[in-house]
């Protein structure tokens, strides 16, 4: 057996970290060629000396100055690359075999384009890369002849129940529909008026999953799962109204898939994303991920129910923005990180979230996407004005 040559994209944050606890149970499958990170490089050092990438990619020259002594301190061979280039450098390298594309946010979409252009199997944690520039991706998808493998578990969950051959279109292989589950994060079990006044640190503890900050923000004001609708629609080829949302507080049931002849056909586990991570980097194999049998005995039961659209009017945008297409799903992901950034910092309050995303929705017209500059320049418009409208107003 071949070993395959593994870049992970964001290796420091939730995700990069549970695929190298992945890769490091199966070192005659699995050996990494790059890592990269933004902050964290203490825990990027320490990546690199476990694993001894080829290259680590940083954000600055400072970083990598630091970095790159202490690794040569250590005799540790990894050479340290800077910036967005850098990043796609590692991302479509000949040599790599395997791309997880974790960067949280925006901007990740460069370095994940540039895998899949280079025809990568590639791991997709970055959900905001497909929201933003969806047709266009799933076109570079198509015409490099990438392999494309959702992380989301969700999505990996959607996966695993289509049939091999659900490319042909949801009607020829039956589907009637597909149901999204969600936690319902830390608030769902509040009333609306109580959101006006929780905390960073209320959104950030989320119930089931352990995740980065930006995320668990998400979670919270249930637009990751807006998102993922966004997402989903993109990689399965269906229109947002046959995706359904329904809050699942166990996080057992992944997501399910709803099926003509009456048919529901489900994916279970522990919430631990060495699941999905080790599905996708063996698939159509499964190998070992370290998770837990799920015991369905101590679970006992699972519960399911709507979500309160009074309550979360962040699926509502995010739902608007699918059906609207266009450039409206980089806007509405553009504001997003722009709002949850301010609430991070204690400048607005969590129920203020949606009312900047949707100001910005409203002032930002959707138009066709023409290419990756277009997708990047709405991007950065759409950050621009969600920031000087917030500096106004808060």
């Amino acid at each position: 057996m071949s070993v395959s040559l593994v870049t992970v994209l964001g290796a420091t944050g939730s995700i990069g970290v549970s695929t190298l606890d992945v890769i490091s149970r199966h070192p005659e499958r699995y050996s990494v060629y790059a890592l990269t990170g933004h902050s964290r490089m203490e825990a990027l050092q320490a990546q690199c000396l476990a694993h001894r990438p080829r290259y680590a990619v940083v954000a600055n020259s400072d970083q990598a100055q630091a970095l790159q002594a202490r690794l040569r301190d250590a005799r540790c061979e990894t050479e340290v690359l800077v910036g967005c280039d850098a990043l796609e450098q590692v991302a479509s390298a000949a040599e790599v075999d395997v791309v997880m594309a974790a960067i949280v946010g925006g901007a990740g979409l460069r370095p994940t384009l540039a895998a899949v252009r280079a025809g990568k199997r590639v791991l997709l944690a970055n959900k905001e890369a497909l929201v933003m520039s969806g047709a266009l991706f799933m076109q570079a998808v198509k015409d490099s002849g990438a392999v494309l493998l959702p992380i989301d578990s969700e999505h990996n969950a959607i996966f695993q129940c289509l049939p091999s051959d659900f490319a042909r279109g949801m009607s020829n292989v039956g589907v009637r529909r597909i149901l999204l589950t969600a936690s319902g994060g830390p608030f769902r079990d509040m009333c609306g008026a109580d959101l006006v006044s929780v905390t960073p640190e209320q959104a950030c503890a989320h119930p089931n999953w352990s995740m980065g900050q930006k995320i668990s923000v998400d979670s919270a004001s249930m637009m990751n799962k807006g998102l993922e609708l966004i997402e989903a629609s993109w990689l399965f080829d269906v229109r947002p109204s046959q995706i359904e949302i329904v809050i699942h507080p166990q996080s057992v049931v992944h997501s399910l898939v709803d099926y003509v002849d009456g048919s529901v056909i489900a994916q279970l586990g522990n919430p631990d994303m060495r699941t999905p991570i080790a599905y996708a980097l063996a698939w159509p194999e499964r190998i070992d991920s370290g998770v837990s049998p799920l015991d369905l005995l101590s679970v006992a039961r699972l519960d399911f129910r709507p979500p309160d659209p009074q309550m979360f009017p962040c699926l509502r945008l995010a739902r608007q923005a699918a059906e609207a297409g266009g450039t409206a799903c980089a806007v509405l992901n553009a504001a997003n990180e722009v709002a949850v950034e301010a609430f991070l910092a204690r400048r607005i309050g969590f129920t203020d979230i949606p009312v900047i995303i949707e100001h910005t929705l409203e002032c930002m017209a959707p138009e066709s996407v023409q290419d990756l500059e277009h997708i990047l320049l709405t991007d950065r418009h759409a950050r621009e004005h969600a920031q000087n409208w917030l500096n106004s107003h808060f």
